[in-house]
């Protein structure tokens, strides 16, 4: 029996027992987390997540869209659907909430670790850890949450499957790639379930390692392509966005509005003076500086706060509130960049139960952190009141820091094949790093079978997304939902 604990600071854990994602459980050997993870084999086997049957009471997916939305900033909502409707892989990175309510349908191993809850393959990439080394990693936990695994991995299969339609790939070529993604995912399991804590705890994928697990099987063309992108990611830094965002009036350093994708904070709140909006903003940034370790909180302080705007992210993310903030150091050459982006609750909450986490920006970064290899040094939450008097949560990032990701639109079958397995190795570390790494292993085994149905299930979500696409597209038809294309 296990026991549920709300703040795990102040819990006191018994002899023999650990805190596992807010729960006392016990110490088990590796012998008993073996064999944990071969009785869930035989509770659920490993066949039975292969393909996908909607429910019959299953929720309209135009509404559960419709739902998210009515939190967000009304205006922005139609920018959010015209992302969406680009295209059924466009649809698929906005559609996580859709796909939470029909995970939790499906078969569960038991087994919980954090997972990142919105695993598609655009939420991996490439950006510097606080070394400045460039690595690879998940970029994206908004949805973050524990809960079971096999929805991370059935996430991130099916988005590689309706890419490679998106590309025009063949079934087998297909195939080939997914089956790739999720015997790597089950052979680096398999590998880290041997590690000890603190190696596994250390392990990273930089991008070097990344080159080389994937580089020596890709054609002249594809690697040279590859090296393009990492160098030009290393130009996506403040710097950049301070030369391509901000320009200068009136001898002020100021963020250049281009509604609505930027507003700058005093056009966002007009009504509002200048010097009241920055007097919260300040208040609130002193806030969330006090989430921060205490060097970084140091130099932070360094850092003087001189405009903000509003700005449009994302697909899934659009509407809901994201800020950039502009401070400069010890001049214009010295500028930092930081979003603030609203945390809501997790599309996985009403399907997992909830967490001791009393803040959802605080969540996000929990999240992060157990399952990023490095973080950003800047990365904390806090919590504000809106002009209109509503209480909500965000956690805080730089802007840009190196980041860079796959381009998907000239990707061939075996790139995108070695690219599954790169991702497929990141989420199997950041899963390995949160939960039992050797139950999960001991699920998984050797054969396989776990490779067979996941390659099956992700074909037929695919199938199920072009479904819920076209549901989009008829509710524009209709004028059920507006929608604002080219944004």
């Amino acid at each position: 029996m296990t026991t549920v604990v709300e703040d795990e600071n102040a819990a006191a854990v018994p002899t023999g027992m650990r805190l596992e994602h807010g729960q006392v459980v016990p110490h088990l050997t590796i012998e008993e987390r073996v064999a944990r993870g071969k009785a869930a084999r035989r509770e659920v086997p490993r066949s039975s997540h292969a393909g996908f049957t909607p429910g019959a009471h299953r929720p309209d997916p135009v509404a559960l869209l419709e739902q998210q939305a009515t939190t967000r900033v009304p205006e922005l909502v139609p920018i959010r659907y015209g992302r969406m409707l680009v295209s059924p892989f466009t649809f698929y990175r906005g559609a996580a909430l859709i796909m939470a309510s029909d995970l939790a349908g499906t078969p569960r191993s038991g087994i919980t670790t954090q997972v990142c809850g919105d695993a598609h393959l655009m939420n991996f990439g490439v950006f510097a850890s606080p070394e400045r080394r460039m690595v690879f990693d998940i970029n994206d936990f908004d949805e973050t949450f524990p809960g079971p695994w096999e929805w991370d991995v059935k996430r991130l299969a099916a988005s590689f499957a309706i890419a490679g339609r998106d590309r025009g790939f063949s079934s087998k070529h297909r195939s080939t790639v997914l089956r790739s993604l999720v015997a790597q995912y089950r052979d680096s399991m398999q590998r880290f379930a041997q590690m000890r804590n603190l190696d596994l705890w250390y392990s990273h994928i930089d991008v070097e390692s990344a080159l080389q697990l994937i580089g020596n099987e890709l054609s002249a063309s594809a690697r040279k392509q590859a090296e393009a992108s990492i160098a030009k990611a290393r130009t996506r830094d403040s710097l950049q966005a301070f030369d391509k965002l901000t320009h200068v009036v009136d001898g002020q350093r100021r963020i250049i509005s281009d509604p609505p994708l930027v507003e700058p904070i005093d056009e966002v709140f007009q009504g509002v003076e200048r010097d009241q909006i920055f007097e919260q903003l300040r208040t609130t940034v002193r806030r969330y500086r006090g989430t921060l370790q205490s060097d970084r909180r140091h130099l932070l302080e360094d850092f003087q706060l001189i405009d903000a705007a509003r700005k449009v992210v994302g697909v899934g993310s659009v509407g809901t509130r994201a800020f950039i903030v502009l401070l400069l150091g010890r001049d214009d050459g010295d500028p930092l960049f930081l979003q603030a982006k609203e945390a809501e609750a997790s599309v996985l909450e009403d399907y997992v139960g909830r967490t001791g986490h009393g803040n959802h920006g605080e969540r996000v970064v929990h999240g992060q952190h157990l399952m990023q290899a490095a973080s950003d040094i800047f990365l904390g939450w806090d919590r504000a009141t809106g002009v209109d008097g509503t209480v909500r949560d965000f956690y805080v990032r730089q802007l840009r820091d190196w980041k860079g990701s796959v381009v998907v639109e000239t990707i061939t079958p075996s790139t995108m094949s070695r690219y599954a397995g790169l991702c497929a190795t990141t989420l199997g570390r950041a899963h390995a790093r949160s939960g039992d790494r050797i139950a999960v292993a001991s699920y998984l085994g050797n054969s396989d079978s776990f490779d067979v149905a996941i390659a099956e299930f992700a074909e037929a979500y695919a199938d199920q997304n072009e479904r819920d696409y076209e549901a989009l597209v008829d509710a524009e038809r209709s004028g059920r939902i507006t929608v604002q294309r080219g944004l």
